[in-house]
């Protein structure tokens, strides 16, 4: 049996809301998402603050929130969900593998590993519930493979593809593979668990604060140093709040509003749009760009193909009834 917390009817939360208007807040959302990586990066490694403090500090409107707005509305009780605290867990592990992978890499790498996340999704679903997985899977999985190789490559000659990847950026990557494989886990746990009315911004509330809970501790236990949050120049703050305001509040807020509105598939099926927003980002902020023609076709086959391919399972699930009281994800 389900629960409602006094959340006004769907109709009733945006019917007089153009379409269009949607589709607009979708693409808003994925672009803060997009440059997520960008200002993540600047903040650790040209304004050279602590990794876990960008977490504890970028969390506290939502902290605010939590205390002010939710406790006082809800109280508790909406939390008494076992699996909810595990959905908390697996998004602390994936946050703090995802600030770290930014550490290390290039930001357009760490958003091509996040844009594998659906596939790893099929995967474990495939792997764990056999469930079997939607069509062309296979040639997306081998396209979109492609596309990110070349991207990540130096060039194309007659030994085949070269790289030019330092150790950091080996463990950059595989720190952003392994927070897509807790943010596929955590899909695949909301889908997989009976339904609660729980309101999304109470859920992304509460696992924000677990995570600034666990970043704290991280950050108190390897000894980080705030003080460089006192040197901080203007850029630095000006970094900092574009990603609470343009993160934290804004790509979370329309994400949550713009999938109640659209539904999951057909605003997952704009996620390509990440990978252009990180790359016109970080040419801005932090003068990475792709310097070879190959990267660049890399970079096309990665956004067809994943646009295809999301497009084909939003169109596969036309007329199922889609939810919009699972709790919220984060990206």
């Amino acid at each position: 049996m389900t629960r409602s917390w006094n959340r006004p009817s769907t109709a009733s939360r945006g019917a007089v809301v153009a379409p269009w208007f949607w589709y607009a807040a979708a693409l808003a959302g994925h672009t803060g998402w997009g440059i997520y990586p960008v200002l993540g990066r600047y903040l650790q490694t040209v304004a050279g603050v602590p990794s876990m403090s960008v977490l504890v500090l970028g969390g506290i409107p939502m902290t605010i929130l939590f205390f002010a707005y939710v406790l006082p509305r809800y109280g508790w009780r909406i939390y008494a969900v076992p699996m909810l605290w595990a959905f908390g867990a697996v998004t602390v592990l994936r946050s703090i593998t995802n600030i770290l992978s930014q550490r290390f890499t290039l930001a357009i790498y760490v958003q091509l590993v996040g844009l594998l996340t659906p596939f790893l999704v099929v995967m474990l679903n495939w792997l764990i519930l056999r469930e079997k997985p939607p069509r062309h899977t296979l040639t997306a999985i081998v396209l979109s493979t492609t596309g990110a190789l070349l991207m990540m490559s130096q060039g194309v000659g007659a030994g085949g593809l070269s790289f030019a990847l330092a150790a950091g950026d080996w463990l950059g990557i595989g720190l952003a593979f392994g927070s897509s494989l807790f943010l596929a886990l955590y899909m695949i746990l909301v889908r997989r668990t009976a339904q609660q009315e729980i309101p999304g911004e109470a859920v992304l509330a509460f696992q924000t604060v677990l995570i600034q809970i666990s970043a704290l501790a991280i950050s108190l236990l390897i000894g980080e140093n705030w003080r460089q949050w006192q040197t901080l120049d203007l850029r630095g703050w000006g970094a900092f709040t574009a990603y609470v305001l343009l993160v934290v509040v804004g790509a979370n807020g329309l994400q949550i509003a713009s999938i109640r509105h659209l539904g999951a598939p057909l605003v997952s099926s704009l996620m390509g749009w990440r990978l252009v927003s990180t790359l016109a980002a970080a040419m801005l902020l932090l003068g990475e760009q792709l310097r070879s023609p190959w990267q660049v076709l890399g970079m096309v086959i990665v956004l067809v193909t994943v646009t295809w391919y999301l497009s084909g399972q939003r169109h596969s699930r036309a007329g199922r009834p889609v939810s919009s009281t699972s709790p919220a994800k984060t990206s």
